[in-house]
C-alpha cells in the first residue's frame, strides 16, 4: 500500500484538514516560551500539544523545515522529533522541503528525508529542473513513500513562471500536471491516485474544476486556505467524490489561541493546553466547512 492510499483513508475517516506546523517561537504563549530552556524546546512542547489535540480531526500534518532550520542544530533536532512524534502516534506527515536538484544530489536528499532522523511519509518537490529531479525519489515508492510536486501554487508570484503560455496552448503548470498525471499511471494506488500528487493552490477558483477534471488520478495538496484568501468552496472544487486532496492551513491554526481568548483569560496567562484546545476548535470548524462545501460542489465532483 502506498502512503497516498493511507492519506485517502485518513481523509475519509477524519476530514480534509492538513495541519501546518510552520511553528515560529513567537506563535507560542509567552508563559510557555519564557518557561522553556530554549525556543527550540518551547516549539517542541507546543507542537506536541497541538498534535495530541488534533490527531483525530485532521488527515495529516505538514512540517515546513525552514522554521526549524532558522534555529540551527537545536531546531533540526526539534524538526526530527516532531516528525517522529507524529508518526509514532499513527499520523501521516508531509515534510515541506521543496527540493528540486538532480541525479546523485537528489538521491541524497531522498535518503535524508525518507530514511533516518528526518524520515517523513511525503515530501514536497519542485519540478523545474525537469523530471530527472523527480526520478531519484521514485526509488522509495515501493516502500510506500510519496511526494507532492509543485504544479500551480497559491503565492502572488505564481504568475511569473507557472502561467507562461506554451507553444501548443495551455500554461506551464499544465505541462507539469500532464507529466505528473502520466507518472501517476505507473504508480497507482488502491484508491486510484498516483503515489506522487501535486500542489494546487485554491486561490484561483475559476481554474479549479478544470484542473481536477483533467487530472483525475492526482491527489492534491491544497494550500491557500484562510490567510491567503482561499475558502472552503474553493478548496472543494479540487476534490473528487469528496476525496482526492488535503487542504493545508498553518497560521490560522497555530495562532488560534491569540484570537480566541476565553472571557477573563489574559493572553499572558494562556498555556499550551489552552492553545491546543483553540487549535482543535479551528481545525474542527475548517473540517466541517470543507465537508459542507463538498456537498454543495458540482455533482460531477461529488
Amino acid at each position: 500500500m502506498y502512503n497516498i492510499d493511507k492519506l485517502y483513508e485518513a481523509v475519509a475517516a477524519r476530514g480534509h484538514v492538513c495541519v501546518g506546523l510552520d511553528t515560529a517561537a513567537e506563535y507560542i504563549p509567552p508563559r510557555e516560551r519564557g518557561g522553556a530552556d530554549s525556543d527550540a524546546e518551547a516549539v517542541l512542547a507546543f507542537n506536541r500539544a497541538l498534535i495530541d489535540a488534533t490527531l483525530d480531526v485532521s488527515a495529516c500534518y505538514k512540517v515546513q523545515i525552514a522554521y526549524y532550520e532558522e534555529m540551527g542544530l537545536a531546531g533540526l533536532r526539534v524538526y526530527a522529533e516532531t516528525l517522529r512524534y507524529i508518526r509514532s502516534k499513527g499520523g501521516l506527515v508531509i515534510a515541506d522541503i521543496k527540493r528540486g536538484d538532480i541525479a546523485d544530489t537528489a538521491l541524497r536528499y531522498a535518503r535524508a528525508h525518507f530514511e533516518g532522523d528526518f524520515e517523513a511519509d511525503f515530501v514536497t518537490l519542485s519540478p523545474y529542473m525537469g523530471m530527472d529531479s523527480i526520478e531519484p525519489w521514485l526509488a522509495f515508492v515501493e516502500r510506500g513513500k510519496g511526494a507532492f510536486v509543485l504544479m500551480r501554487t497559491s503565492n502572488r508570484g505564481m504568475r511569473d513562471f507557472e502561467y507562461l503560455a506554451l507553444a501548443n496552448g495551455g500554461r506551464l503548470y499544465d505541462a507539469v500536471g500532464d507529466r505528473l498525471a502520466s507518472l501517476a499511471e505507473a504508480y497507482t494506488g488502491t484508491h486510484g491516485y498516483g503515489a506522487f500528487g501535486a500542489v494546487a493552490g485554491c486561490t484561483e477558483r475559476e481554474e479549479a474544476q478544470a484542473i481536477r477534471e483533467k487530472r483525475r488520478n492526482l491527489f492534491f495538496l491544497i494550500p491557500g486556505y484562510g490567510a491567503q484568501g482561499g475558502a472552503a468552496d474553493d478548496a472543494a472544487l479540487f476534490l473528487r467524490e469528496g476525496n482526492g486532496g488535503v487542504v493545508n492551513a498553518s497560521r490560522s491554526i497555530l495562532k488560534a489561541w491569540m484570537e480566541k481568548a476565553e472571557s477573563g483569560l489574559p493572553p499572558e496567562d494562556a498555556g499550551n493546553a489552552y492553545a491546543a484546545a483553540c487549535s482543535r476548535r479551528t481545525v474542527v470548524a475548517m473540517r466541517d466547512a470543507i465537508l459542507s462545501a463538498v456537498q454543495r460542489a458540482p455533482i460531477g465532483l461529488w
